[in-house]
């Protein structure tokens, strides 16, 4: 059903990207591409990671950690890591290796 799939547009810190997106789950990336820029934009912001590649994996880290702490006690919701870890996978392909 590859036909369902939607390309959306997302922008993070300043670029923008176009992601695939299944039909209904458009609201839902929209809050990851923008909960994701913030948290990348604060990385930026702090002068402490310089370049795109190495801010998006600090990014990663730090909403991975954050996941983690805020799991039910069982274990991390593996769903959720995976989708989050699909989601900056697609974004990093989309560019084409991000550059500094």
């Amino acid at each position: 059903m590859s036909n369902d799939i939607k390309t959306l547009s997302v922008t993070i810190l300043d670029r923008e990207y176009r992601v695939a997106c299944p039909p209904g789950a458009e609201e839902e990336l929209r809050r990851s591409a923008s909960f994701l820029d913030n948290k990348m934009q604060e990385i930026k912001a702090s002068g402490k990671v310089l370049g795109i590649e190495r801010i998006a994996v600090m990014a990663a880290l730090n909403l991975t950690h954050e996941l983690l702490l805020n799991s039910d006690g069982n274990g991390p919701d593996h769903t959720q890591v995976n989708r989050m870890i699909s989601n900056i996978d697609s974004i990093l392909n989309q560019s084409n290796g991000l550059e500094f």
